[in-house]
């Protein structure tokens, strides 16, 4: 997550059972929030904040937080793609894609 409101890569793509770890390189704060109808149906929900729904991970923002220099990670056991987001940023295009293959 560096200084201009993007993950990078905007896509990932990783294996099955691999791990992403999200750095926070920015000055501000960040999350890492899966959308819930934009991941595989079997798959596990993510969000940083270990929230287990979207809502509950939007209710809760400042819980799920990731400060300058902290990370979050999260280990993808389903094969899919997964979009996710930064909630205080969403709306200025701050979203992603893993693609587990």
């Amino acid at each position: 997550m560096p200084d201009n409101l993007t993950f990078e890569p905007k896509t990932a793509t990783i294996e099955t059972g691999e791990t992403v770890i999200w750095t926070n390189e920015s000055d501000i704060e960040h999350t890492v929030t899966a959308y819930e109808d934009d991941i595989p149906d079997e798959a596990a929900y993510f969000a940083s904040g270990g929230f287990e729904l979207e809502r509950a991970a939007r209710n809760r923002v400042n819980e799920g937080l990731i400060a300058p220099g902290e990370n979050y990670e999260h280990t993808f056991d389903q094969s899919g793609t997964y979009g996710y987001f930064c909630i205080p940023h969403e709306s200025s295009g701050m979203v992603g894609t893993v693609q587990v293959k």
